[in-house]
């Protein structure tokens, strides 16, 4: 493991006792394609596990900590455990810098892609549970993620982004915002989207995903970080 991922340890907050368990969740399936010899898998499977994993500990924690019905309980764990939230978070803890991707990928600026950031942030997930069980991958949720609740409480940001943004638009400037896509990248069955979300002439955000429904989703909420800081 190189000295750059145990520095990284510290962050953290895990010391891990299988070391190629931290390295397997910065790796993506394009890195495997192209280094066929690599020890390693990619991270997927540690991605899978890690979202069944985060789920959980979200939920549990916001049943314990709130008397809220189901259904509000349930829009604000989706506003905490969607991947924008997680990219970000991953973004601040520098995931970017250990992300192993091949060529071609780490040309198209795959490591500022918010889909990759968020996989590796599950992945991490999964690779703490199974390297130290529930305990280790709940206090590392409840340091890095769980923190982020209050201000999506405080900003609404648990309400669908878009409608949230087409309210502020409204009250702010009278009309309402329209979404363009600007670049479709990849091949049709893993496309990335960069999409544009504009109000009289002046672009409010940009965000990235998957399909054309969660870039326009990832651009409301850029759009309305914005401005609620403003």
């Amino acid at each position: 493991m190189s000295g750059n991922l145990e520095a990284f340890e510290g962050r953290v907050g895990h010391q891990f006792a299988d070391k190629a368990l931290l390295q397997q969740a910065f790796v993506h399936r394009s890195y495997t394609n192209e280094h066929r010899t690599f020890p390693l898998g990619d991270n997927e499977r540690l991605e899978f596990l890690g979202d069944a994993v985060l789920e959980l500990v979200v939920t549990h924690f916001l049943y314990t900590s709130f008397p809220n019905p189901e259904g509000e309980l349930t829009t604000w764990r989706s506003a905490l455990v969607r991947g924008e939230m997680l990219a970000k978070i991953a973004q601040g803890m520098a995931f970017d810098e250990h992300l192993l991707l091949s060529q071609g990928e780490a040309r198209s600026g795959g490591k500022a892609k918010q889909a990759l950031l968020a996989n590796a942030f599950e992945a991490l997930i999964g690779a703490i549970y199974l390297d130290a069980g529930y305990a280790a991958a709940n206090d590392f949720i409840h340091r890095e993620l769980i923190p982020e609740l209050p201000a999506i409480l405080d900003n609404k940001l648990f309400i669908d982004p878009k409608s949230r943004l087409q309210e502020i638009t409204q009250e702010r400037f009278g009309t309402t915002p329209t979404y363009a896509v600007l670049e479709e990248e990849g091949p049709d069955h893993e496309k990335t989207f960069t999409v544009s979300v504009v109000c009289r002439d002046q672009e409010l955000g940009r965000g990235t995903g998957s399909s054309k429904q969660s870039a326009q989703v990832a651009a409301a909420e850029i759009a309305l970080r914005a401005l609620t800081e403003n």
